[in-house]
C-alpha cells in the first residue's frame, strides 16, 4: 500500500455534520463488501486527509477563486497521483478500482482537488508510464508521484476541442531538437506546472506526444481568470512560439491520436468515479438538513416530496456505484472499453448534477449560501459536464458503439 499509510488517522469533523455521520449514508446496496481491504484503505485513508486537509477551507479557496497549491505536495504524500501506476515509476501499485475509489473521495472534496490530482496522474503520469522511454520515465515519473513536480496536459486547443483531430500546434525538425509552435486552451495546473505532456503534428501530419519544461524559452502558461465554476483549481493556457524541445523529450514510438485519446480514457474513468463523491455529499448534505430543519411542526424530511427527492438521490448514487464498480472490474482485467468508460463518464457526471440541484432545493434559501457544499459542487458539475469529452459526445460514442453508424461525420 505504500503511502496510505501515511493517511491521516484523526479525522476532521465538518461543521456542517450534526445528527449523522458524514459518510454513512450513502452505501445503500453496501457495495463496501465488494472491496479487498486494500482499496477501503485507500478510502478512508484518502477520507480522512479530505476532512483535515480539504474541507475546513474549500469554501473560502472557492469563494477568493484561490487555488490551494500547498495541496498539491500533500496529494502526492497520501499517494493520490497515479495510483495505479507501479511503485518502481513512483505510482501506488494498485488496481484501477482502488483509482477510482481515491479520485470518488478527493471529489468529495471538489472537483478542482480531484482535477489536480487526475491531471497529474491519468494525463501526466500515465503517457509517460505507457509512451515514454525507460530514461524518460526514470527522470519524470518518481517526482510527479511524489509530488516534487506538477505537470499538466496539452491538448485542447482555441479552436479544437471536441476535434483534436483538428489542432494546428505542430513541431519542425531542427537538428537534435523539434521547433514547436501554437497553443492549447483549458489546461488545468498550466499556471504552476514544472512540465507539460503536449501533443502536436509533425511535418508529417502525425500527432507526436512530448514533455516540455515550463522554463523554456518561448513558452508561457496565462493564467485563465474569471470562473464561476472549478474556482479553486487553477487553469491556464500553454502557448509555444519557437519553442525548442530536444529529441530526447519526444515519445519514441507513438503517433496519431491514439495517445492522447487513451490518456482520455484514463482520466473519463477516473471522472466516473469522482463524480459520485460530489453527488454523495450533496446528498449527504441534503439528508442531514431534512432531519434538522422543521416547518409546519416537523422536519421537512417527514413530508412525502422531500421523502421522493432523497429517495431519488440514493438511487441514482446506488446505480452509479454499481455501474463503476463493475467498470473498475472490467478495468482491473484489461477489458473495459472506451465507450464502456464514456457510458459511465456520461451517465454519473449528469447524475451528480441532477443530484446537485435537488439537493439545492431541500436546502430552499441556505442551499445558495456557502455554509453548505451545494453551489460549489453543482457549479463544479457545470464544467465537469463538458470537459474531458462533452456530455454530447459522449452520447455520440455511445450511440456509435451500439449501432456501428458514425454520426460524427
Amino acid at each position: 500500500m505504500g503511502n496510505f499509510q501515511n493517511g491521516v488517522s484523526t479525522p476532521i469533523d465538518f461543521k456542517r455534520s450534526a445528527k449523522t455521520d458524514q459518510f454513512q449514508n450513502h452505501d445503500y446496496y453496501v457495495v463496501d463488501d465488494l472491496l479487498t481491504d486494500e482499496h477501503k484503505l485507500a478510502r478512508d485513508a484518502v477520507r480522512d486527509w479530505v476532512k483535515q486537509s480539504v474541507s475546513p477551507i474549500i469554501e473560502d479557496c472557492a469563494n477568493r477563486s484561490v487555488c490551494p497549491t500547498h495541496l498539491f505536495k500533500e496529494l502526492g504524500d497520501i499517494g493520490a497521483y497515479g495510483p495505479s501506476i507501479p511503485a518502481k515509476y513512483g505510482g501506488g501499485g494498485m488496481d484501477d478500482t482502488a483509482y477510482g475509489i481515491i479520485m470518488q473521495e478527493l471529489e468529495r472534496g471538489d472537483s478542482g482537488i480531484r482535477s489536480m490530482a487526475s491531471v497529474q496522474g491519468s494525463l501526466v503520469m500515465y503517457p509517460i508510464y505507457r509512451y515514454a522511454s525507460e530514461e524518460q520515465k526514470m527522470k519524470w515519473l518518481p517526482k510527479l508521484g511524489s509530488g516534487e513536480l506538477i505537470g499538466c496536459f496539452g491538448l485542447t486547443e482555441p479552436d479544437h476541442g471536441s476535434n483534436p483531430a483538428g489542432m494546428l500546434t505542430n513541431i519542425k525538425d531542427d537538428g537534435d531538437a523539434y521547433i514547436l509552435n501554437g497553443a492549447k486552451m483549458w489546461i488545468t495546473n498550466s499556471p504552476v506546472a514544472d512540465i507539460a505532456v503536449v501533443w502536436a503534428k509533425d511535418e508529417e501530419g502525425k500527432i507526436r506526444g512530448m514533455v516540455v519544461e515550463t522554463g523554456s524559452k518561448g513558452f508561457s502558461t496565462p493564467e485563465i481568470h474569471g470562473k464561476w465554476s472549478l474556482r479553486a483549481s487553477i487553469t491556464g493556457e500553454l502557448i509555444f512560439e519557437d519553442v525548442r524541445v530536444p529529441k530526447e523529450n519526444v515519445f519514441p514510438e507513438i503517433k496519431g491520436l491514439k495517445g492522447p485519446l487513451s490518456c482520455l480514457t484514463k482520466a473519463r474513468y477516473g471522472i466516473a468515479w469522482g463524480a459520485i463523491g460530489a453527488a454523495m455529499d450533496c446528498y449527504d448534505s441534503a439528508l442531514r438538513y431534512s432531519q434538522e430543519r422543521v416547518q409546519f411542526g416537523r422536519p421537512i424530511g417527514g413530508f412525502q416530496l422531500t421523502q421522493k427527492k432523497l429517495a431519488e438521490m440514493i438511487t441514482e448514487i446506488t446505480k452509479a456505484q454499481l455501474l463503476c464498480w463493475r467498470l473498475g472490474s472490467l478495468m482491473d482485467k484489461g477489458k473495459a472499453t472506451p465507450a464502456q468508460i464514456s457510458m459511465a463518464k456520461r451517465n454519473n457526471v449528469h447524475m451528480a448534477l441532477e443530484i446537485a440541484r435537488e439537493a439545492r432545493q431541500i436546502h430552499g434559501g441556505m442551499g445558495i449560501t456557502n455554509e453548505y457544499p451545494i453551489m460549489r459542487h453543482m457549479m463544479n458539475l457545470e464544467t465537469v459536464l463538458t470537459y474531458e469529452g462533452t456530455h454530447d459526445i459522449h452520447l455520440l460514442i455511445t450511440g456509435m458503439d451500439v449501432t456501428g453508424f458514425n454520426a460524427f461525420s
